[in-house]
């Protein structure tokens, strides 16, 4: 990364090559991504007319690969070059997405295949974002991470904000199927920028006597055995678990019960993730302002009030307060992740950056699948509005244990230069996760 100084003063990560392409890459992959978030639900309500269970089970399945294969993807990620896993991860998403619009051409098209492309997209997906944010570190110096992060937010945000509404307007022209084509053609699209990368980091060193089941053990005990992420890991899991819920069913909500068009539904994600590219573009001053701990915690108590919106929204002008509650979700959550990722890439030794991301990405994205297999199950025994509001109360937990840590008052949060995280970790007790 000798390289990589130069362009820092000439204007930051704005002129590093292989940062730009892969954050162009990154970018048009997000956007197909937000095509599918909101096409593939509408494929199994509009086109297989599947149950409120049904859907649940397909938003669980898409995230379910982070518990079946989240803690040894780490370990295996750490054996191999991260550009490498990023490209064939990317080709097995374009052939999985590729076979619905296929499908569907020859009348074949079942649940039981969303399934499996949702599976099959997950555990790619696991493996592409745990060596996406290990890959990082690599290519920039380490005063660039956090602008770094924040580009490739903002780029995100801006596909939150697009991807969606140019969804549900495909849909509407060429229905919901084969606007899964343009997510294919994307991670075509993102491979073959991540493939144009220059820069080859070494190849990390494997020791003799390598374990996977060893190293995903260190790695639990790195997460698990510090104080700091240890705590976020359990706000972000137990948010997770909730969102999770409340997204089986919203769909459900906007589509089925209250008849909005699809252009509709994409448009409303889309106004709403302008708080997302807006949480990108100030989460840097914000940290510096507030500090690297109170960001994280005072933007998880922003969501709290948020929740409350959605069980109660009707076909009217209730939909405009929907649009504002996610407007201040979105944003605060942005806001949230650019701070506590960024903190984690800054605290974890290098040799132990996959294994800490594909930790945290099991305890954290594990219990989505969880979420949603709840969120389905109360929306079919309790209704869609109910299940709504149980997420709603109980939006304050993801809250403690941020608040309730060190993090509430760390303006600046320890890094591993500062040697705090192995000592940390080695103190610290493994079996109890409570801070």
């Amino acid at each position: 990364m000798s390289d990589a100084a130069e362009p820092r003063r000439r204007g930051g990560l704005w002129h590093h090559l292989d940062f730009r392409r892969l954050w162009i890459g990154e970018t048009v992959s997000q956007f197909g991504s937000q095509v599918t978030m909101i096409a593939l639900p509408l494929v199994a309500i509009l086109v297989v007319h599947a149950s409120t269970f049904e859907v649940g089970v397909l938003s669980a399945c898409e995230s379910a690969a982070f518990l079946i294969v989240g803690l040894p993807a780490g370990a295996w990620v750490d054996r191999m070059r991260f550009r490498l896993v990023l490209i064939v991860n990317d080709v097995v998403r374009v052939a999985a997405i590729g076979s619905i619009p296929l499908a569907d051409a020859f009348g074949a098209l079942t649940i039981e295949q969303l399934y499996v492309v949702a599976l099959v997209t997950g555990v790619a997906t696991v493996f592409f974002d745990v060596a996406y944010q290990s890959y990082l570190p690599d290519l920039v110096e380490r005063d660039d991470i956090v602008e770094g992060n924040a580009k490739l937010q903002a780029s995100e945000s801006v596909s939150q904000i697009a991807g969606p509404t140019v969804g549900g307007l495909l849909i509407s022209a060429i229905t919901a199927p084969y606007a899964l084509l343009v997510d294919a053609l994307s991670f075509l699209w993102s491979a073959a920028w991540v493939a144009s990368i220059r820069t080859r980091p070494p190849k990390r060193e494997r020791a003799p006597d390598r374990h996977l089941g060893r190293e995903m053990k260190e790695g639990l005990a790195f997460v698990l055995g510090n104080r700091y992420l240890r705590s976020i890991a359990m706000c972000t899991g137990s948010f997770n678990l909730l969102s999770s819920a409340a997204f089986a069913v919203i769909y459900v909500l906007l589509a089925r019960d209250l008849r909005l068009p699809a252009g509709f539904i994409g448009l409303l994600f889309s106004v709403s993730s302008v708080g997302g590219l807006l949480g990108a573009l100030v989460a840097t001053r914000v940290a510096a302002r507030l500090g690297q701990g109170p960001a994280i915690w005072m933007s998880v108590l922003v969501t709290v009030p948020t929740g409350f919106v959605a069980p109660f929204v009707q076909r009217n002008w209730s939909l405009a307060l929907l649009a504002a509650a996610l407007f201040l979700m979105f944003g605060s959550g942005v806001v949230y992740n650019i701070t506590q990722v960024s903190f984690r890439q800054g605290l974890t030794p290098p040799r132990l950056l996959g294994r800490m991301n594909a930790t945290m990405r099991f305890l954290v994205w594990g219990t989505m699948p969880i979420g949603a297999l709840l969120g389905g199950t109360l929306g079919t025994a309790i209704g869609v509005r109910d299940t709504l509001l149980v997420v709603a109360i109980g939006g304050t937990v993801p809250l403690l244990p941020v608040f309730f840590s060190p993090l509430r008052t760390a303006r600046e949060l320890p890094h591993y230069d500062d040697g705090v995280s192995d000592v940390e970790t080695q103190n610290s007790p493994v079996e109890s996760p409570i801070p």
